[in-house]
């Protein structure tokens, strides 16, 4: 079927519980990004350092583990739909709060905070996206969903542009207000969004049996504890694949190529806009082509794109930053088109049981493992270059080329379950569940 297709096939509970899906995740981004833009008005107005503010950034990355493990939890006990309302509420209500902090400590504190609350998004709102979509239809929703996180970008970015070109002396709290905002998705969510039917599914049959949650739960990561160690490790080579190829490159174009900073925002955007589009398709021909083969295809895709991407060589004929924008563009729409076969492989993986926790905490555990990344590639860049002039050109180009190839090996020994039938799947550990709990008696 046509992406089209595909798109008009669905209902209007389903496009419902996708756009809740969507729209958590974009907005979570956005409320997540706005306080990068604004970290030196930030330092100025607490009279503290930089370098304590982009601490405040790690701190909110350290903490959504925790997040994705307590949200996870609650989703697979309670279903999936009170969590994510409560996820984004607390997310909002926090960045609202922020924009009052009296100090820094008090910034610092809410920042923690903030990111247990984001923590928990995008797990739940994967597994009710995916578990409650037709089954032909997840490949190419995934790569839209995984992509709510570049739109999420865009938007902190273009509302910052706004308002500071307008009003260049506004505060820097009016961001954190405006981040208020995501909380009337609960209303959307609690209005028009149903709970997953695989998790009722579940809960009307496991109700009919007597056996409980915690056994599933139980029995989920005692059946699979290699599969749990396998995704965490990919989740980790994924988020240094990402964090990788984006965090410093603006630091590159700026100190090494000597761009300005409209340069250095045209090509970002640009990239952004890469991503948006490589995710979607290659979510949705990870439908045809199976979910290893479209991630490995993008990521060996990207292997390619790297010396275009790193200036390290330059299209014939093109000035340095139209070449160099191509070059962005490319490699982003690889690097998230590997991205956006995620959500849905990795709930296609997952037992029912956990479906609410174990890909929302696999990711958040991997990107907490990738996030000193940019920090190693600082260094490995001075270590190439000097301290006055790092060769970030060079750190850049073998760091991506390092966590490509790791993307490609890791998910080549892997498994998939492209397609699987969540009810019928559910069914059968509700029939595991009970022969073991029939086997403890006797």
């Amino acid at each position: 079927m046509s992406a089209w297709s595909l798109m008009r096939s669905l209902s209007g509970s389903q496009w419902k519980t996708f756009t809740a899906a969507f729209l958590g995740w974009a907005l979570d981004a956005f409320d997540f990004f706005l306080v990068t833009f604004v970290t030196l008005r930030i330092a100025k107005d607490f009279n503290v350092g930089l370098t304590a503010v982009l601490f405040t950034v790690t701190l909110t990355l350290i903490m959504r583990p925790v997040g994705a493990l307590i949200f996870g939890i609650l989703a697979d006990r309670f279903g999936r739909r009170t969590p994510l309302m409560i996820s984004v509420l607390s997310y909002s209500i926090l960045e609202l709060l922020t924009a009052f902090s009296p100090n820094f400590y008090v910034f610092l504190l809410l920042r923690g905070l903030f990111g247990i609350a984001m923590g928990g998004e995008w797990g739940l709102g994967a597994s009710l996206a995916m578990e409650s979509l037709p089954t032909e239809s997840r490949g190419l929703f995934s790569g839209i969903l995984q992509q709510g996180y570049a739109f999420g970008y865009l938007l902190a970015a273009v509302v910052y542009g706004i308002l500071f070109t307008l009003f260049p002396d506004m505060s820097w709290r009016v961001l954190f207000v405006i981040g208020v905002l995501p909380a009337l998705l609960v209303v959307f969510i609690r209005m028009g969004v149903h709970e997953s039917p695989v998790w009722e599914h579940k809960q009307a049959i496991r109700s009919q049996t007597g056996g409980s949650v915690w056994q599933g739960i139980g029995m989920a990561v005692k059946s699979r504890p290699w599969l749990f160690i396998y995704v965490i490790i990919l989740m980790t080579a994924f988020n240094s694949m990402s964090h990788g190829t984006q965090d410093v490159y603006p630091t590159f174009l700026q100190k090494q190529l000597v761009l300005s900073a409209s340069a250095t925002s045209i090509i970002t955007i640009i990239f952004s806009i890469g991503a948006i589009c490589g995710g979607i398709f290659f979510g949705f021909n990870s439908q045809r082509w199976g979910r290893r083969r479209a991630i490995i295809v993008a990521a060996a895709l990207g292997i390619l794109m790297i010396p275009l991407w790193s200036g390290l060589w330059r299209i014939p004929g093109l000035q340095l930053l139209v070449s160099l924008a191509i070059g962005a563009f490319l490699l982003q729409f690889m690097v998230q088109g590997a991205w956006g076969v995620i959500p849905v492989h990795l709930n296609e993986l997952s037992p029912t049981d956990v479906r609410g926790t174990f890909p929302g905490f696999a990711y958040q555990l991997g990107n907490l493992f990738a996030a000193f990344i940019v920090t190693i590639e600082s260094i490995v860049a001075t270590s190439l270059g000097t301290a006055q002039t790092p060769n970030y050109q060079l750190a850049l180009a073998l760091f991506s080329l390092g966590a490509f190839l790791a993307v490609i090996i890791l998910t080549a020994i892997g498994r998939e379950a492209k397609g699987i039938d969540f009810i019928k799947e559910s069914d059968e550990e509700i029939a595991a569940e009970t022969a073991e709990g029939k086997g403890a008696l006797t």
